[in-house]
């Protein structure tokens, strides 16, 4: 039997927080004590977690030694504020912000094996939920495809931008509907009924953050530090769940057989039937899985595979693959 571990989450109160304590107590995750941590505006107020309530504590006085792993599923800025502190503590760190360059991101589907000489206490990453769908989709893939490239057009739901960027797309949905004048406030233009061709501000070379975020960490999940991967990230007027259109480049002709067959039975993978397509409202949202379908050659190229992905990016893109990579080391190392 697992030893139960003494956990924090930090941001519990952020909608991937939330998620997170949740899933925790989806999967009975062997937790002996909880502790969520918060800014000093969001402590206070408490959260159900098996059939108790606990309250929100501030990060900022938290004595980490207190406890054996920290999920950080604040903002970039809080994680590299505190998870050296922690670390230090002895408190193994699994970073959902983004903000640990030198973590090791991990997605278990794509490359369990990068824990095996890990010491710990460890500093790893869950990688944005982008990143985590792409590599669930293409590593079953890596050894019949000699891929040369990716290309992805992701399509992001506004909820990754947390609860703030949810109510406003719901409040210009409300305005537009009712014929009133829209004034947008967190996005810095119409979002509701609109398509926006970048998600945050852009370099010198055009790309945004999130862009070049996506390209490094699909490299690492897949084990190709050369691979040349393109990127368009898209704000799309969707509440809830990422959808992907993928092209990828083999240098070899794609054999359609074989690549349905490696999805079907890939982990965290449910291929969608050809005469059907998955959408992240009628399928992914709720869902622990990464949906493919429309699985074809190109248009005129038997060694181009192009894929149709959709995920709960809250749940599998975020929440759950932490838990997953929490899973994974109590399994192997903790």
């Amino acid at each position: 039997m697992t030893q139960p571990l003494d956990i924090a989450v930090v941001g519990a109160t952020g909608s991937v927080g939330e998620t997170l304590v949740q899933i925790l107590e989806e999967l009975a995750f062997p937790v002996a004590t909880l502790h969520l941590l918060a800014s000093m505006e969001s402590a206070g107020s408490s959260v159900m977690f098996a059939g108790k309530t606990i309250k929100v504590r501030e990060v900022d006085s938290f004595d980490f030694a207190q406890v054996k792993l920290a999920f950080f599923a604040a903002s970039p800025a809080v994680s590299r504020s505190f998870a050296n502190k922690a670390q230090q503590a002895g408190c193994t760190v699994i970073d959902l912000s983004g903000g640990l360059d030198d973590a090791l991101a991990v997605v278990p589907e794509a490359n369990a094996d990068s824990i095996a000489n890990l010491k710990l206490p460890a500093r790893l990453a869950s990688p944005g939920s982008a990143a985590v769908a792409l590599a669930v989709a293409l590593a079953p893939l890596k050894g019949l495809l000699d891929i040369e490239r990716v290309q992805v057009m992701a399509s992001l739901a506004v909820s990754a931008q947390g609860r703030e960027a949810v109510n406003e797309l719901a409040r210009q949905t409300a305005e537009l509907l009712n014929a009133r004048p829209l004034e947008p406030r967190f996005f810095d233009r119409q979002v509701a009924f609109n398509l926006l061709a970048q998600v945050g501000a852009v370099d010198e070379q055009g790309h945004a953050g999130l862009e070049r975020r996506l390209v490094s960490e699909l490299r690492e999940l897949l084990g190709q530090p050369e691979l040349k991967i393109s990127v368009t990230c898209i704000q799309v007027p969707v509440f809830f769940g990422d959808s992907f259109s993928v092209a990828v480049q083999s240098r070899k002709p794609v054999d359609l057989v074989a690549v349905n067959a490696a999805l079907e039975s890939a982990d965290s993978v449910e291929l969608v039937e050809r005469d059907d397509y998955p959408t992240p409202v009628g399928d992914a949202v709720g869902q622990d899985v990464v949906y493919v379908g429309r699985v074809r050659h190109g248009v005129d190229d038997d060694q181009q595979l192009n894929l149709w992905l959709t995920t709960d990016n809250l749940r599998k893109g975020a929440a759950l693959n932490a838990v997953q990579v929490a899973q994974l080391l109590i399994k192997h190392r903790l």
